[in-house]
């Protein structure tokens, strides 16, 4: 291998140096090659102020030679930490040019303009979860099986514009495809709960990348912006995680040497139809999505050696739930601190409900939550975290299906597929937190080992949780195949004033 690589090194030098002296000696005559075409070559321009400098060949080293060292294919990978090429698994459907895939791009297209070219595919893409589990949550117990499809589809036009769907086929409204058989609220059969309704169904694209293509000018400003059915998440999806009807458009990468700013966006946002919070319920206890608007501002900020998320909004209620709306604000701040501790300090106000007499006010108060996990030996994969809450009143997200404490801990988070248990995640006049562990592994595999506990403030009105509550929770997953993850998730919680819960559930979960 050696001497074969070495001779076509010498053979290659040869004819380079044919090319060279061929290409001196037309110099010489005054011409040059350039195609089948001989054309004059102008002298070169040497500026007047230039010093011409002697040849010295010591200071270049001699070409290296491997004549004595092997090829070693390892080594060549222990350059680049002994990585390698990862199969991943590949959208149920794709046309056009492949998701991250080498080789050429496919036909381009100039109908929105040279400055941006039409490259069109479809893909679909999502995975498959199914669930074994039985819970019991205190005021009923049921043993199934749960099946859940996520489907996105996705038609790209350009590098910045799509149209993109989600679809959710056998679930809605909470409720999930399945079969129960056991326990004390068990049908003992199958529940359909089959839905072709999108669950967001939106187009987004830039302004910039627009009006560059129409103009045949590049733009020096990007406007993104996205209209439809919008799914909006912010603050983790602890404020914000919904969609609606309505749209949004983005102010991005901007900065402020003043400031010492080095990056912030502010997005703003709207929504006519769609928006929920657990606040306000319809006359049958559901969540009421079709009398409810919603106006937001919310903005990222990189300053202080950390980044500013904050956000105000505002929902509007229609008809009978005029007197229901609300407003609400947020503030947060996440940054590490001496090597050893990740913090994020979020705050959360919920003002301005006023409802007739004889209604119960849902929605006001305030709800700190403070995240923090070590640093370790091992950064990336042995993850110490304590979370604690603190909420006064009845404080709510702007726009979510479920309370606050999504994030505080997975014993305050369901599975959202079989109806797992958890304890109460409102923050409404409670107090507590969760210890826990993560562990990764070699980044194979997750195990979680969490202790969760809440406080119920003793002369409020009102709370949420009718006790203190306690709870020890454990989570386990890894992929068995390229596509495929298993996961273990059990639970049990000592609730005062209620009925103990406990939950244990096995899925099986099919990427594609």
């Amino acid at each position: 291998m050696t001497s074969y690589e070495t001779k076509g090194a010498r053979d290659c030098r040869a004819r380079l140096a044919v090319v060279v002296l061929l290409t001196s000696l037309l110099s010489l005559t005054g011409l040059a090659v350039a195609g089948d075409a001989h054309v004059e070559q102008p002298p070169p321009e040497i500026p007047v102020d230039a010093e011409f400098t002697e040849f010295d060949a010591s200071v270049f080293k001699p070409d290296p030679t491997y004549e004595d060292d092997g090829y070693d294919a390892e080594a060549q990978l222990d350059i680049y930490g002994g990585k390698s090429p990862i199969e991943a698994p590949r959208p149920l459907l794709e046309l056009g040019t492949p998701f991250y895939q080498e080789g050429p791009f496919s036909e381009d297209y100039a109908f929105l303009g040279e400055r941006n070219l039409v490259r069109p595919n479809l893909r679909i893409y999502g995975d498959l979860r199914t669930a074994v589990a039985y819970n019991d949550n205190g005021a009923s117990e049921l043993g199934l099986v749960a099946t859940q499809i996520n489907l996105d589809i996705d038609v790209a036009i350009t590098a910045t514009e799509r149209l993109h769907a989600f679809f959710r086929p056998l679930d809605q409204n909470g409720n999930f495809t399945r079969y129960e058989f056991a326990g004390g609220d068990s049908r003992d059969g199958f529940v359909n709960e089959f839905n072709g309704v999108p669950q967001t169904l939106f187009f987004e694209g830039d302004i910039g990348a627009l009006y560059s293509g129409f103009s045949g000018r590049y733009q020096d400003f990007d406007l993104p912006f996205a209209v439809g059915l919008v799914p909006m998440i912010f603050q983790n999806g602890i404020w914000v995680d919904d969609a609606f009807v309505g749209g949004a458009f983005a102010l991005p990468a901007r900065n402020s040497p003043e400031l010492d700013i080095t990056n912030f966006d502010v997005t703003f946002f709207a929504g006519f139809d769609k928006v929920t919070t657990p606040a306000i319920r319809d006359s049958a206890g559901g969540l009421a999505d079709d009398d409810l608007d919603i106006f937001g501002i919310a903005t990222f900020v990189e300053a202080n050696e950390g980044y500013w998320e904050a956000g105000i909004g505002a929902l509007v209620g229609e008809d009978q739930l005029e007197d229901l709306g609300y407003n609400s604000a947020t503030v947060a701040f996440t940054r590490r601190y001496g090597g050893w501790l990740s913090n994020s300090v979020r705050g959360f106000w919920t003002f301005g409900q006023d409802p007739p007499g004889g209604v119960a006010q849902t929605a006001d108060g305030f709800a700190l939550l403070v995240e923090n996990s070590l640093i370790t030996s091992q950064p990336l994969t042995l993850v110490p975290y304590f979370n604690a809450f603190v909420g006064f009143d009845k404080p709510q997200p702007l726009a979510r299906n479920a309370g606050l404490l999504k994030n505080t801990g997975i014993n305050f988070d369901t599975d959202n597929l079989t109806g797992f248990p958890k304890l109460d995640d409102t923050a409404n006049n409670t107090f507590g937190g969760a210890l826990g562990i993560e562990y990764l592994f070699n980044l194979d595999r997750q195990l979680v080992v969490e202790a969760a506990a809440l406080r119920a403030f003793d002369d409020a009105a009102g709370r949420s949780a009718p006790g203190d509550q306690f709870a020890l929770g454990l989570r386990y997953q890894e992929p068995i195949a390229l596509d495929w993850i298993v996961r273990f998730d059990a639970m049990h919680g000592w609730l005062e004033n209620s009925d103990d819960i406990s939950g244990f559930r096995i899925e099986l979960r099919k990427k594609f």
